[in-house]
């Protein structure tokens, strides 16, 4: 029998595995790959940052006993050593990674004790591609490491005025970055250092800060940190930046009358505003108030929340001036999220433009950062002299001043030489210089109402 040759079955064979390859090498390259990792301890919690190139699905567990923290990333590579990481100052005793499921990655973190993990995807920045977060919680210290109740007492059982200071941005946010490479977030940090020794030395003031190291605050709990301290104001400080390296001068911004109406929008929308208090502790509750007092509440609180803080920022602006270039010489109002306290007169400073390089130069200058935090106290101090909250003891010595300015002791009536004549007596030389006959006798030293013709007299001048 003749036998036939035909080409099909090797053709079709080599056609599958061409495409099974293709497949494969287009499964490779949609691959994530996971390129670095940064650890930001914090008081109270820990926030682990993984840069990713492409947005990835991803899920995160905790397990116990012992305790443990999984983080699963679909369609994801490890392209970096995660075990360089520093571990001190964390909750994370040791870090695994395998891959699972062919494709996906697993990243197991051992942990010290239990924490409350959240995570989110952020898009790409300026700074950075694709990072996915992980917080981790201690569930045993309030986040922020400072969020009791502030009761700062002073002398005379009358309590210090606190000020909660802010430095802007911090941990994986550097704020911006100036020409030579300086980041904005170690600018404030130091500029709020220096404040906060100058307010803390000062008598009549307590000074704390919304963070003390190099990690991240979210804007809202900045603001929520002046509220649990009963801050009598809030200092935001920042280094502007701008496309033109020739902007150049401080600024000092307030809320403004848009910001102020979303927020008191926000605060009714909101259960856990509403629950709150307006003026810290011992202050007015919303949640049992109608929605029309609670308006009307709420903006009373901020009108004068503004006005105070259009009040300070002016003399902060004033003290600025004597130290550095001013950008505006007027204080800007913004809506910032930092400024919407309802009940906490509230700035941001901005110390320069760090987006100018002769104005980085001063801003990484330890003697500029210093004058920038003396003027910003001298300017609260000001403030704070002319307008003290009741119970400070600023307060207590502004009235105490008052009362003496009030009810002067009584000045001395100037004297004068007088000789009796004929037909005076002592009643009517009183009578004359109106005065009593009884200071007559004092001024004079008599023992009797007698006078005698020629005789030398002290008496009030007429």
């Amino acid at each position: 029998m003749q036998r036939r040759w035909t080409l099909g079955r090797p053709i079709g064979l080599t056609m599958m595995l061409l495409m099974l390859l293709m497949a494969g090498s287009r499964q490779a390259w949609a691959e994530t790959r996971l390129s670095d990792a940064r650890l930001w301890p914090a008081p109270g919690h820990t926030r682990l940052v993984l840069d990713l190139s492409g947005r990835i699905d991803h899920s995160v567990f905790t397990l116990a006993k012992p305790d443990r923290l999984v983080i699963d990333m679909q369609n994801t590579r490890l392209a970096v050593d995660l075990t360089r990481l520093s571990l001190k100052g964390t909750p994370i005793e040791a870090i695994r990674s395998a891959p699972r499921n062919g494709n996906d990655l697993r990243v197991v973190l051992d942990l010290r004790h239990r924490v409350s993990p959240r995570s989110f995807l952020l898009d790409p920045n300026s700074q950075y591609g694709y990072r996915l977060i992980v917080d981790m919680q201690d569930p045993n210290v309030p986040d922020n490491d400072q969020t009791a109740v502030i009761n700062a007492s002073s002398v005379q059982g009358k309590r210090n005025i606190i000020v909660c200071i802010d430095a802007g941005h911090g941990g994986e946010d550097p704020g911006a970055i100036g020409p030579h490479g300086y980041k904005e977030k170690n600018v404030t940090l130091s500029i709020a250092r220096d404040l906060q020794a100058l307010v803390s030395a000062q008598p009549g003031f307590t000074a704390k800060m919304t963070r003390t190291g190099d990690y991240y605050v979210g804007l809202r709990d900045r603001t929520q940190l002046a509220r649990k301290y009963n801050a009598d104001m809030f200092v935001s400080i920042h280094a502007d930046s701008y496309p033109s390296a020739s902007a150049e001068g401080a600024s000092v911004y307030a809320l403004s009358r848009r910001g102020a109406t979303s927020e008191t929008a926000r605060w009714l929308a909101q259960s856990e505003n509403r629950a709150d208090l307006i003026g810290g502790v011992g202050g007015v509750s919303l949640d049992d108030k109608s929605n029309t007092l609670a308006q009307v509440l709420l903006d009373l609180s901020m009108t004068a929340s503004m006005k105070a803080s259009l009040g300070i920022g002016r003399d902060v602006l004033t003290q600025l001036d004597d130290v550095t270039q001013l950008h505006r010489n007027h204080v800007e109002q913004a809506a910032f999220v930092v400024l919407k306290s309802p009940d906490i007169p509230s700035i941001l400073v901005e110390s320069g433009f760090i987006s100018n390089p002769q104005e980085e130069r001063l801003l990484i200058s330890h003697k500029h950062q210093r004058a920038i935090a003396h003027a910003i106290f001298e300017g609260i101090q000001d403030y704070f002299q002319n307008s003290p909250p009741p119970g400070t003891l600023l307060a207590s010595e502004k009235r105490q001043s008052r009362t003496a300015t009030a009810a002067p002791l009584p000045r001395p009536s100037p004297l004068q030489r007088y000789k009796v004549r004929s037909g005076d007596t002592l009643s009517s030389i009183a009578h004359r210089r109106q005065t009593s006959v009884d200071r007559l006798r004092k001024l004079n030293g008599l023992n009797s109402d007698v006078v005698v013709v020629g005789q030398v007299l002290q008496v009030p001048a007429s």
